[in-house]
C-alpha cells in the first residue's frame, strides 16, 4: 500500500504560463544586465540552483553564495509579480486524481518532489489554491541534484511518519524522465505523465510504473495498490 505520494509541480501539478522561465530572465536582466541570459538554457526537470549555476558559468559570474543569495531573493519577488499577471492553470485531472487520494480508506500522505526553492514553490502552489494540501516536500533548497531531493524529501518523510517507511510505499508522481529517475534512485513507485516537459513516447523508456497521457487516465485505487508496468 502506499502510504506517501511525492509530486512534482512544474507540468504535473499546474502551468504557470511560463512564469518561472520569465522570473529568471527578469532577475538576470535586472541584478547582472543580461536581458538574454536564458535562451540556451532548458528548464524542464532541472532544479533552480543547478539553473543558477549554469547561468553563472555561462556568462562568467562568480558562483558564490553572496549572488545565489542575491539572485534567488530577486527571483521570488518576480515570480510573484508575474503570476498575478500570467493566470496559468492546473494540469489535467490534478484536483480529481488529489481528492480520490484523499478518499481512500487508508489514504496517503501528500508532499512534494520539486526542482524549485521552497519559497518559490509556495508562491507558485499558492497561486492555484494547491499548497495546504501538501504535508512537507524535498526541494532544491536541500540540494542541488534532484535525486538527492528525493533522498532528502524520503529522510524527512520518516521523521513525520516514521522510520519504518519503506521506499515501495512511497510513489513520485512526474513529468519528464528526471523525476522518474530520482523516484527509481529512492526504490519508489513511480508515475509519469506526458502534461509537461516530455511526450509520452519520450517517457516510456524511464520504464515508470505507470505512464499516461494525463492524470485522466490513471486512478488513485490503481496506483496505490500493486505497481504495473506499461
Amino acid at each position: 500500500m502506499v502510504r506517501l505520494v511525492l509530486f512534482d509541480i512544474d507540468g504535473t501539478l499546474v502551468h504557470t504560463g511560463g512564469a518561472g522561465t520569465a522570473a529568471f530572465t527578469r532577475t538576470f536582466a535586472s541584478l547582472f544586465g543580461l536581458h538574454h541570459g536564458t535562451e540556451r538554457m532548458r528548464f524542464a526537470g532541472r532544479t533552480d540552483v543547478s539553473l543558477v549555476r549554469e547561468f553563472f558559468r555561462l556568462h562568467g559570474q562568480a558562483e558564490t553564495p553572496e549572488n545565489f543569495r542575491k539572485f534567488f531573493e530577486n527571483y521570488v519577488f518576480w515570480l510573484d509579480h508575474i503570476l498575478k499577471h500570467n493566470g496559468g492553470q492546473s494540469c489535467p485531472g490534478i484536483h480529481a486524481f488529489i481528492r480520490d487520494l484523499q478518499t481512500l480508506p487508508e489514504p496517503p500522505a501528500l508532499g512534494l518532489l520539486t526542482g524549485n526553492i521552497r519559497l518559490g514553490a509556495e508562491i507558485k502552489l499558492r497561486h492555484f489554491g494547491l499548497w495546504e494540501l501538501f504535508a512537507f516536500g524535498g526541494f532544491a533548497d536541500d540540494h542541488e541534484e534532484r535525486d538527492h531531493i528525493a533522498a532528502a524529501a524520503l529522510a524527512r518523510a520518516r521523521r513525520l511518519m516514521g522510520p519504518h517507511l519503506r521506499p515501495e510505499e512511497v510513489l513520485v508522481v512526474g513529468d519528464t524522465p528526471f523525476d522518474v529517475r530520482c523516484g527509481k534512485f529512492i526504490g519508489a513507485r513511480t508515475l509519469a505523465v506526458a502534461t509537461g516537459g516530455s511526450r509520452l513516447e519520450d517517457l516510456h523508456p524511464s520504464r515508470a510504473d505507470w505512464t499516461v497521457p494525463d492524470l485522466t487516465h490513471v486512478n488513485a485505487h490503481e496506483v496505490c495498490g500493486r505497481p504495473r508496468r506499461k
